[in-house]
């Protein structure tokens, strides 16, 4: 598995496309591109950065290794001059599985008290069956998609055992002069 095929996995499933905070629906499904919010790149990571912060608050696992680099930008097929989204892809690791069962329970749990609507949970389709979740803010046009990577019977002894997360907004319009194609 790749972290990458969970970030596909979650521009289908919530907010991939452009938002308008006034017309998106509390599942954060896809307004018109003409009433998009425009955002600045950098208050955009950091909004991603805030939403990721809520996350591992939730996750509560003050132990473990967490992964580094921030969150990036990509550019929204539907015009990818003027409309771009965060991904902020990071991990928990470094601690026993059963902290991190505990920690994607608490995450499961505390989600709806924090505004997040829960959209799947259960086991995946990969070959794996890893447990996964995906929410949807009820308050910001944000989705976030949730691996449990630890040793289960379809699975077999996972070697990496983590939880992999993965944030994404959707569309926000650039400013007006802003170069997508400079940004990360």
């Amino acid at each position: 598995m790749v972290a990458a095929s969970a970030v596909f996995s979650l521009t289908g499933t919530g907010c991939s496309n452009t938002m308008d905070h006034s017309e998106a629906s509390a599942s954060g499904h896809e307004a018109t591109g003409s009433k998009a919010t425009t955002l600045g790149v950098d208050r955009a990571r950091e909004k991603a950065k805030a939403v990721s912060s809520q996350i591992y608050e939730l996750i509560n696992i003050r132990t473990g290794k967490v992964t580094e680099p921030g969150p990036s930008i990509s550019t929204c097929d539907q015009d990818p001059k003027n409309f771009y989204k965060t991904v902020h892809p990071w991990s928990v690791y470094d601690v026993s599985e059963d902290e991190l069962k505990a920690g994607f329970q608490r995450l499961k749990e505390g989600l709806p008290g924090k505004g997040w609507k829960i959209v799947q949970y259960g086991p995946n389709k990969s070959r794996d069956r890893t447990l996964e979740l995906t929410a949807d803010s009820r308050s910001e046009p944000f989705s976030v998609n949730v691996e449990l990577w630890v040793s289960s019977p379809t699975a077999g002894a996972e070697k990496d055992p983590k939880i992999l997360v993965n944030v994404v907004s959707g569309c926000w319009r650039a400013p007006k002069g802003t170069d997508l194609s400079t940004q990360y």
